[in-house]
């Protein structure tokens, strides 16, 4: 068994090497180029199953055998507030979309710390990520599991001062303090817990094949251990989901409203609907700031998954899932801004600025040796990996992106 760990630092791979079973086998960690857009001498190098996970955001970690990809896991050490933990979804969904499990790892609360007012707390973990997560594994079948980054949180949550590791921001780090110390302690139960079933998923695919293995990866005990210990934390009191980020910056309205706002782009031969108007109810997902990337797109690819999705694809929805720029009101059966933070310019310009990346416009003469490589692989996929990471995602989960002086949708 020949594996490649591709990790965004070194350090995180060996992490994983060397307290699971990987490093029993022969591996290799290299470097992953998240997109062309921040590494464009580097990304077209990435083998093109890799490449199916990284279209819309990269993750921490993919470990591949035989050129298939078989675990993904991202690790955070940041607060979960508000929309914070659903800041790198998007990478979640574009792994699991590809049958790909994956691991999560997030701090159940991280202390914050404010000079300005002397104050130090906890933030905690928004749980309504758990859901998400959730509804992930039950559409596609793999896992895509939470495991907390130990913390002090649950001894010291009263007295986040008194916390043992309070220049951690309360995370317990490993013990190997120069080789992983920011990473989380191996040794932690549920931590402990995640390593193993790596070993465990590894020794399956040795005895009945990577497919074979993989179908039954979730069913298998420590998995099932952790899903159950994930709908406890979820689960275990009444929570109102509708009051809780990103979800409360969500409005529901009748599809119809939206199509009277969009019949301002009707022509003689055309009208605005294709597929829009194929569902009654439409989500909008309201932004009131300026143009910016995280963490709305993470947001957006949940916001799909927990409330309008019903299949494997953005085709498969019962709802629209709409991102407007802005506030509003519906007006006379339409939309009305009441708000306006931001223009059409705004998303416009950071297409353009991504194309300044695109090598497509080059005659042929005017390419350097190690600049026709990647100039292959955009004829290929043209400016997919080419546009930043929020336009990407922005352009892949919104099924339309309003704002007070243009719109863009897509019929089919």
């Amino acid at each position: 068994m020949k594996l490649t760990l591709w990790s965004s630092t070194q350090s995180i791979g060996q992490y994983f090497a060397e307290y699971t079973d990987i490093g029993n086998h022969s591996y290799e960690i290299k470097i992953l180029a998240e997109s062309d857009a921040s590494k464009p001498r580097d990304f077209h190098k990435m083998p093109d199953h890799i490449k199916k996970i990284l279209y819309l955001d990269a993750p921490d970690l993919i470990v591949e055998l035989d050129n298939e990809p078989i675990l993904a896991v991202e690790i955070s050490s940041e607060a979960g507030t508000g929309h914070n933990s659903f800041q790198r979804f998007a990478r979640i969904a574009a792994a699991v979309e590809n049958q790909v499990p994956m691991f999560y790892i997030y701090p159940e609360a991280t202390i914050v710390s404010r000079p300005s007012n002397n104050s130090v707390r906890w933030d905690s973990i928004n749980k309504l990520v758990i859901l998400a997560l959730e509804k992930c594994m039950t559409l596609f079948g793999v896992p895509a599991m939470l495991y907390y980054f130990p913390s002090d949180y649950q001894m010291y949550s009263s007295n986040p001062r008194k916390a043992p590791h309070l220049l951690k921001k309360g995370l317990v780090c490993d013990s190997n303090n120069l080789k992983f110390g920011d990473m989380p302690e191996h040794t932690n139960h549920e931590i402990n817990d995640m390593l193993q079933s790596i070993n465990q998923y590894l020794s399956s695919i040795n005895k009945v094949g990577l497919y074979k293995a993989r179908s039954s990866f979730i069913q298998t005990q420590l998995i099932q251990k952790q899903y159950t210990s994930m709908k406890s934390r979820f689960y275990g009191k009444k929570i109102d989901i509708s009051s809780m980020s990103p979800l409360s910056t969500t409005v529901e309205i009748d599809t119809q409203v939206l199509i009277n706002y969009l019949s301002v782009f009707n022509s003689n031969n055309y009208t605005v609907g294709g597929l829009l108007s194929t569902r009654r109810t439409t989500v909008i997902y309201k932004i009131n700031a300026k143009f910016r990337g995280d963490p709305y797109p993470g947001c957006l690819s949940a916001i799909d998954y927990l409330l309008c999705r019903i299949g494997k694809t953005y085709e498969d929805r019962e709802k629209n899932l709409v991102l407007l720029w802005g506030d509003f009101t519906v007006q006379d059966g339409s939309i009305l801004f009441t708000k306006k933070p931001c223009s059409i310019n705004d998303f416009v310009q950071k297409v353009r600025n991504s194309e300044s990346k695109n090598l497509l416009k080059c005659n042929y003469n005017e390419l350097s040796n190690d600049q026709i490589p990647r100039y292959y692989m955009q004829v290929r996929y043209g400016s997919t990996y080419t546009k930043v990471k929020e336009i990407r995602v922005f352009s892949y989960f919104a099924d339309a992106i309003i704002f007070h002086d243009g719109s863009l949708w897509r019929d089919a």
